[in-house]
């Protein structure tokens, strides 16, 4: 089953317990596993653009950040294992689950 990890950083006022190599060693654990389908990281929240479609149909575009949280999608996994509970233990290891980051762990609805 395919489940998507995805991975919010903590406020900006908490310094950040994980290090490149941190990343880097997950990423090439859960790849050895066989289980990444896809992942990315996002750039900086910076170069974010928000659409938003009103009833009527007219589109408004806001640039740069448009967060109202403390916390930021920073990027993504999807994983194929067997059930939730793998997806979990997979979540649990990814460093941006440390501090105050989270992982969201959601199923993907296949059609």
């Amino acid at each position: 089953m395919k489940y998507m990890l995805l991975i919010y950083s903590g406020s900006a006022e908490a310094p950040d317990p994980c290090t490149f190599e941190d990343w880097v060693a997950y990423d090439k654990e859960a790849t050895e596993a066989g289980i990444v389908v896809s992942g990315h990281s996002l750039a900086d929240l910076t170069t974010a653009t928000t659409v938003r479609v009103d009833a009527t149909g007219e589109r408004a575009v806001t640039d740069g950040p448009f967060a109202e949280t403390r916390e930021v999608l920073g990027g993504y996994y999807v994983i194929d294992v067997p059930n939730l509970d793998v997806a979990l233990d997979w979540a649990a290891r990814c460093p941006g689950s440390r501090g105050n980051g989270a992982v969201e762990v959601r199923p993907v609805a296949e059609f």
